[in-house]
């Protein structure tokens, strides 16, 4: 298994196969939106306007496993970083990093890298 054989959902529902990003470079986090490194979005957003033509791609995975900090649903927290931080990487429905629920591509990364 290769990370383009996994299917995430998206903030929105919709399910993307990771094999669109064929070709990319990677860069997947899991974050939360209430917490100490909320800032972090600015930082990535400038990473991203910077590197995106050079074939980056952010993928963002919020996660409210960590002392609850990615609190609300998934428009919610769309909504809350574009807004505050503007992002325009993607960004995906919230997931669990760990554990038994977490996704299979948590799963594989925690695994295999």
């Amino acid at each position: 298994m290769v990370i383009y054989d996994f299917i995430v959902k998206a903030q929105d529902g919709a399910e993307i196969s990771l094999s669109d990003y064929k070709g990319k470079v990677l860069l997947i986090v899991n974050t939360a939106t209430g917490c100490g490194f909320t800032p972090q979005y600015d930082e990535l957003q400038d990473l991203y306007d910077a590197c995106y033509d050079q074939g980056l791609e952010i993928l963002d995975f919020p996660c409210n496993q960590f002392g609850e900090q990615a609190p609300g649903d998934d428009e919610q927290i769309h909504s809350f970083c574009t807004g505050r931080y503007g992002i325009t990487f993607p960004q995906f429905s919230k997931i669990d990093v760990l554990g038994e629920n977490a996704i299979p591509l948590y799963k594989w990364l925690s695994e295999n890298t």
